[in-house]
């Protein structure tokens, strides 16, 4: 069937065409990158506060995490837990590798900050093609999922963000290698660390949505409890320096949020099992 004629049984039916969906997703996507590309500036301009305090803050020992520590330590009496030293210093040995990652970094914080409003831009594009049941089962779906999303970031950057600078700041083949870190590799690993935990507490969402298309279920969830935890723990390693406290750390919040899945997959499973029974009982009446 040609375009304009599957254009014409669509607005005879009172539908939108191909075309104005597709210019309706343009709009929601230039409103998207400009709420990126305005933040985006504003953390460029802020350079002093994104880069000096924000980026560079895990690898100063005055962050407020290691002084968490410090604290902890003092109180159960571990010296073990306080880090007061970070053998490493930060370089940048390409001519553009500053400007670079100042651009970079500045992308990046753009986009954290933007999120909600990216997200509710994606959600004002699918909810219309929704049923009302639908709608009203994914009320505050741009409020959980925003939620869940800096979450996620605040422990990348404030718990396993640290641990693992920590870490490979001290881990040496010799006394006689210095680690000596570029700039580059620095603001990879710190932005590869927030963003996978971030991404990674969207798990209880997945999993509301799976279970409203009755894709899954709280039994299912369950019997692949062994085989979940070996996936979190291989993804943990993946997005992770190779120590196991930094696996663990990560992995734990996701298990967590796993068994929150079963219990939102099993509140759905008795709500759509009680609607059942009343719809057998107006029937039988």
């Amino acid at each position: 069937m040609a375009l304009d004629q599957y254009q014409e049984e669509e607005e005879e039916e009172g539908g939108m065409s191909f075309l104005d969906h597709l210019e309706q997703l343009r709009w929601h996507l230039l409103r998207s990158v400009a709420a990126i590309l305005i933040l985006s500036v504003a953390a460029f301009v802020a350079k002093g506060f994104v880069f000096g305090i924000v980026i560079l803050g895990p690898s100063k020992v005055d962050f407020v995490t290691y002084r968490w520590l410090c604290e902890l330590s003092d109180y159960v009496g571990l010296p073990a837990l306080c880090i007061d030293e970070l053998p490493f210093t930060i370089q940048s040995r390409q001519m553009t590798g500053q400007f670079t990652m100042h651009m970079t970094s500045s992308f990046v914080v753009g986009f954290i900050a933007a999120f909600p409003l990216v997200f509710w831009e994606v959600w004002r594009f699918i909810s219309p093609g929704l049923y009302d049941q639908e709608k009203n089962a994914a009320r505050g779906a741009v409020f959980f999922v925003s939620l869940l999303f800096f979450m996620g970031a605040a422990f990348g950057y404030f718990i396993l963000s640290p641990l693992s600078i920590n870490f490979l700041s001290n881990y040496q083949l010799d006394p006689s290698i210095l680690n000596e870190f570029d700039i580059t590799s620095y603001i990879s690993t710190l932005t590869m660390l927030v963003l996978a935990s971030a991404i990674m507490f969207q798990l209880p969402v997945v999993v509301y949505f799976l279970a409203m298309s009755g894709l899954v279920t709280s039994g299912m969830l369950k019997s692949y409890r062994r085989h979940a935890i070996v996936v979190i723990l291989v993804l943990s390693a993946v997005i992770t320096p190779p120590d196991v406290i930094s696996q663990i750390l990560i992995a734990m919040p996701i298990l967590v949020l796993y068994e929150a899945g079963i219990q939102i997959a099993k509140r759905l499973e008795k709500k759509r099992a009680i609607k059942k029974a009343k719809e057998e009982v107006d029937d039988a009446l």
